[in-house]
C-alpha cells in the first residue's frame, strides 16, 4: 500500500506547475556577473540585498556547516517567507524547482531554488534530509531554559544583529530555512538532527522573484555532528565553519520572458460586507 498523496498538489498551468526549462536555463554558469560577494565567519549573521531577476548562491567553502535563512520582501518586511505554508506547498525539505513562499495577505513565491549540489542526497537510511524547513533557528531562550546558561550567538541573535542595519528587530526574524541541515522525524515523531552531508564547495543556489532582503545566520553548531543538548552535549566549536554567499546577476536575455510574480489575488474581505456605495463610485 502506498503512501498517500500529497494535500496540495500543482494542475497544469497553475500556481505550483513550474517552468522547469527556465529555471534549468537560469542554472547555467555562462553569462553571469558577479555583483557580491562575501563570507559569513563561524557564529555570526549578515543581511544582504538580492534583486529581483538575480540569482544568490550559498555554499560551504571549507566543508560541512548548517545556516539558518531568512527571506523578506525588500521593500515591505510584512512579506517574508512562510516557512508553515512552503512546507505544505513545496515539501519540508527543498531542493531544485521548490519554492519558497510568503505570508498572507500576499502568499507568492519569493525565491526559486535553481542549483542545489546535494539533491542526490535524497533520504538516507534514517529518514534524514537535506535543507530543512521542519525545524526553526536555535535561540538563547529554548538554551536558557534548557541549560540554564546564557548564549549570545544562536541562530535567532546572529539574525537579529544582522538586520538592525535595515530597520528590522528581533520581531522581524522568522522561522527559518535550515540549509545544509540533514533533519527527519523519529520513529516517535520528533524532530532529530543529523550531521550535515556538506562537502567543501558545495551549494544551493535561488532565483530572486522579487526584490529581496535575506540574512543568514552560521549556526554555533556547525555541521551538527556534537550533541547541542542533553547528557553527551559539548561545545561543537570544532566544527564550525564559515559559509559563502554570492549575489549574480543572469545574462539578462534569459530573463526576456520573466515577470515577478503577483500577490494572491484573493480580495482579502474575509466575508465582510462592502457598503452600497462603494459599488457606485464611492458615492453616498
Amino acid at each position: 500500500m502506498g503512501n498517500p498523496p500529497a494535500a496540495y498538489r500543482a494542475s497544469a498551468g497553475g500556481a505550483l506547475d513550474v517552468d522547469r526549462a527556465f529555471y534549468t536555463r537560469l542554472a547555467e554558469e555562462d553569462g553571469r556577473e558577479t555583483v557580491e560577494s562575501f563570507t559569513v565567519p563561524i557564529r555570526s549573521g549578515r543581511a544582504w540585498e538580492v534583486p529581483a531577476g538575480h540569482l544568490c548562491r550559498i555554499s560551504t567553502p571549507e566543508g560541512p556547516q548548517v545556516g539558518d535563512l531568512n527571506i523578506w520582501n525588500r521593500h515591505d518586511p510584512r512579506e517574508r517567507m512562510w516557512a508553515a505554508r512552503t512546507r505544505q506547498l513545496q515539501a519540508a525539505h527543498v531542493s531544485v524547482f521548490d519554492r519558497l513562499w510568503s505570508t498572507l495577505p500576499f502568499l507568492r513565491p519569493l525565491a526559486t531554488v535553481t542549483a542545489d549540489t546535494l539533491a542526490g542526497y535524497g533520504t538516507d537510511a534514517e529518514g534524514g534530509r537535506v535543507h530543512d524547513l521542519l525545524g526553526t533557528r536555535c535561540d538563547p531562550y529554548v538554551n536558557q531554559m534548557l541549560t540554564g546558561e546564557d548564549f549570545d550567538f544562536h541562530c535567532h541573535s546572529n539574525l537579529v544583529r544582522a538586520v538592525l542595519p535595515y530597520g528590522l528587530t528581533e520581531f522581524d526574524v522568522h522561522d527559518v530555512l535550515n540549509v545544509f541541515q540533514c533533519t527527519g522525524l523519529n520513529d516517535e515523531d520528533r524532530y532529530f538532527m543529523k550531521a550535515s552531508p556538506a562537502r567543501p564547495g558545495d551549494h544551493i543556489e535561488f532565483f530572486a522573484e522579487t526584490d529581496l532582503l535575506m540574512a543568514l545566520s552560521t549556526c554555533p553548531g556547525g555541521d551538527l555532528s556534537v550533541d547541542l543538548w542533553g547528557p553527551e552535549a559539548r561545545d561543537p566549536l570544532e566544527v564550525c565553519r564559515p559559509l559563502a554567499v554570492e549575489v549574480l546577476r543572469p545574462d539578462p536575455a534569459l530573463l526576456d520572458d520573466w515577470t515577478p510574480p503577483r500577490r494572491a489575488g484573493y480580495a482579502g474581505l474575509h466575508g465582510l460586507h462592502r457598503p452600497e456605495w462603494a459599488d457606485r463610485g464611492g458615492e453616498r
